[in-house]
């Protein structure tokens, strides 16, 4: 298994263009989010608190922190965190009586549309070709620029 350094670092290597990195900014934590409110659209029939019911999107969420655990407890802590807060904007959108799934499907769309166009200045292919775990780790590589900043080890 690569460690989180090695997976950062390759990463990386097709993201040094500052305008595909600002893209990259911008659109995978939309991505993640658009994502997450997608399957936070799917019920599965439990009340969790008065307002939430258990749904696929924390379900996927626990397997994804698991994930980054297995890489970094560290960082998967700060995943957990914005894990959270997706959960927490899916819950408001619904709550503002918006079509959840219509608000995270267009955001998906526009956000791969900004990925690609970003790489596409970079002149390089996104990373998840050479390896479908790259999606995973997009957020991360983030993730990994947010704890250095704050002086915390990843």
């Amino acid at each position: 298994m690569k460690s989180i350094n090695t997976w950062l670092s390759e990463y990386g290597e097709s993201h040094q263009n500052p305008t595909n990195k600002l893209v990259h900014w911008i659109c995978v934590p939309t991505i993640f989010f658009s994502i997450v409110g997608l399957f936070y659209g799917i019920k599965l029939g439990y009340q969790i608190t008065p307002t939430l019911e258990l749904n696929v999107a924390i379900v996927l969420l626990a397997l994804v922190v698991a994930y980054y655990v297995r890489l970094s407890p560290s960082l998967a802590i700060g995943m957990l965190m914005f894990s959270a807060l997706c959960l927490f904007v899916a819950q408001q959108i619904e709550a503002a009586g918006l079509v959840l799934w219509q608000v995270c499907l267009t955001l998906f769309v526009l956000a791969w549309i900004g990925q690609f166009w970003g790489h596409k200045v970079e002149g390089k292919k996104p990373s998840f070709f050479q390896d479908l775990q790259f999606l995973m780790i997009g957020p991360a590589w983030l993730m990994s620029f947010i704890y250095t900043r704050l002086g915390l080890r990843y």
